[in-house]
């Protein structure tokens, strides 16, 4: 039998790289971010916050943060928990089908769909046109349907945006119930409302909990969408005003600082939550394989539902892709005229070509990072099983509970190297100055916090096909006498190449169409990827431009459903597990 040998000198180098990896682009930026924050006065960390609460703005955007974020968590619980009911008891007509249809809100961030979503439904909109048309409501007095400025509208996208996130995990910790408690609880006389209260809650509560905290920090965090309706009155929209005086005003760090101290309670919390309470279930006999066949009534009921959401959700897509087709579209209700010229445009302005070959290349580079780095932790943690491990799997984990938002602001504060044409600088100052400061040169920061934010994807990707490969084969491969990395290349790599496959179509698609990153860091148009191209066209006094904007994220929205269709496939229900914390 073969015996692993002692940690070899290579396996120390490989495990001292990911270290200096995350130390340099994530442990490092956010220590300094700290430091800059508290460790320049004496009063510390009171005297920064005392800023966020003495203003009457900052208490006024906390309070809608937090009152948005969770107004999206629980509008998503409300529409996904029925959804994952249904699907893991059910069995009903149609249901392959309608399944994928679930996921398609995820094809398109709500920074792209808010541009449609304003055309449909602002004051002089599509919809007001068409009720005023039919003599319902006046233009005189139309109906604020975004209401607040854009407040509703970002709570409608963001809902609708999410809800696939708490389905994939709602479904994954339903499929897992023993169904003998539930027909027990049946057979007893128990209401449906009470078992779902007294059984199904509490053995869902960890698959819950890892969704909606992730839905929470989304919500709470995200800066695309207020930014398009022009919703300032949120903690995202104030830090990204504050870019302009990040060396000189210290609301934007204490703003920074408070919302990396939620997001990393929240991630404690759901560690110490899921860690507190067990969860076996002792039968085998679990909800996917104990489904019941749903009725007549029962199934048209699930069916016009699931289609109503499903359609309501394929209103930011349709809403995109007309603006993308219009030629003219201003106080009408459908487009005047419609052309593809916004589409051959993209493929003929500067700024648009200059940012999809941005963007092709960065997620390009992100992916390739991420696989060499996701294999490599994969393959230490599980086979290895080196002294360190949990440090490493905590760091390859953490980014998933730490905004785009977090991080660029983060690199901007700390990889920032001015430089005076009047003084003499030493070499290495020079070289940082054009590789990594931001307001020179961000292609070296985007690529990295790309690849910061979507590693735990491919770690958790290849941590599940290092398990499910058999380490037989491997101590076969080692008694013949070949290396570890031969053996990994000729044996356990093609074993779960198709997993790995995956994740890296997902990381680099999500990288394409990444917001706040691409935001806050890509600061010329030169370097401009495709979200910043898209927000910088909606500026534009061009009236043509928000069509080609439109365009642009229809390009990315294909590109996006295209990965998810081919990850789904390959992963099947385990595509959950991406998206949880």
């Amino acid at each position: 039998m073969y015996k692993p040998k002692r940690v070899s000198i290579r396996i120390v180098l490989v495990f001292m790289l990911i270290l200096l990896f995350f130390g340099i682009f994530l442990i490092y930026p956010l220590i300094h971010l700290l430091k800059t924050t508290f460790g320049g006065t004496s009063e510390g960390m009171l005297t920064y916050f005392m800023l966020i609460v003495s203003s009457p703005l900052q208490v006024r955007c906390l309070f809608n943060s937090f009152f948005i974020a969770i107004l999206i968590t629980l509008l998503t619980t409300v529409v996904a928990l029925p959804i994952a009911h249904w699907f893991t008891r059910y069995d009903f007509p149609a249901k392959g089908w309608i399944q994928p249809f679930l996921l398609v809100p995820m094809i398109i961030p709500p920074f792209v769909g808010a541009i449609g979503i304003k055309q449909l439904f602002s004051r002089f909109g599509s919809l007001n046109l068409f009720l005023d048309k039919i003599g319902l409501v006046p233009l005189q007095h139309p109906i604020d349907w975004l209401g607040g400025s854009g407040f509703w509208g970002i709570i409608v996208l963001g809902t609708l945006h999410l809800y696939p996130i708490m389905f994939l995990n709602l479904q994954a910790a339903m499929a897992h119930i023993d169904v003998s408690l539930l027909e027990a609880a049946e057979g007893l006389g128990a209401r449906p409302f009470h078992i779902l209260r007294t059984i199904t809650l509490p053995l869902i509560m960890p698959g819950y909990f890892a969704g909606a905290i992730i839905v929470f920090i989304w919500a709470f965090t995200d800066l695309g969408t207020p930014l398009i309706f022009g919703f300032d009155r949120v903690i995202p929209m104030q830090i990204f005003n504050n870019l302009t005086e990040i060396h000189t005003n210290p609301m934007g760090y204490a703003l920074v600082v408070f919302t990396l101290f939620l997001t990393l309670s929240l991630f404690l919390i759901s560690k110490a939550f899921m860690g507190r309470k067990r969860y076996e279930m002792v039968s085998g006999r679990h909800g996917m394989s104990s489904q019941k066949q749903a009725s007549g009534i029962q199934s048209c009921l699930i069916l016009a539902i699931i289609c109503g959401i499903s359609l309501l959700a394929l209103l930011p897509h349709i809403s995109v892709i007309l603006q993308s087709l219009s030629g003219r579209w201003f106080f009408t209700i459908l487009p005047e005229e419609w052309t593809l010229d916004n589409y051959q445009s993209v493929f003929a302005h500067s700024l648009t070509v200059t940012s999809i070959k941005n963007s092709l290349f960065l997620s390009s580079m992100c992916a390739l990072l991420d696989l060499i780095f996701g294999i490599l932790i994969a393959y230490l943690i599980v086979r290895k099983q080196i002294p360190g491990g949990n440090v490493l799997d905590i760091l390859a984990m953490l980014p998933l509970a730490l905004p785009g938002l977090v991080i660029a602001f983060s690199y901007v504060a700390c990889f920032h190297f001015p430089m005076q044409p009047s003084q003499h600088y030493p070499f290495w100052y020079r070289w940082l100055n054009q590789l990594m400061d931001p307001t020179v040169n961000p292609t070296l920061l985007l690529i990295m916090s790309y690849s910061i934010r979507r590693l735990p994807y491919i770690v958790r990707i290849a941590y599940a096909g290092f398990q499910q490969t058999s380490i037989t084969l491997e101590e076969a491969s080692f008694n013949l006498g070949a290396t570890p990395w031969h053996t990994i290349r000729r044996i356990t790599l093609p074993l779960m190449l198709a997993n790995v496959i995956a994740g890296a179509i997902m990381t680099f698609s999500l990288a394409m169409l990444e917001v706040s990153d691409s935001l806050i860091l890509a600061q010329k148009e030169r370097y401009f990827p495709i979200t910043k191209a898209i927000y910088t066209l909606i500026a534009l006094i061009n009236p043509n431009a928000p069509s080609m904007a439109c365009a642009l994220g229809v390009l990315g929205m294909v590109l996006l459903a295209a990965a998810l269709f081919i990850t789904s496939k390959i992963l099947g229900k385990r595509i959950g597990s991406l998206f949880r914390i």
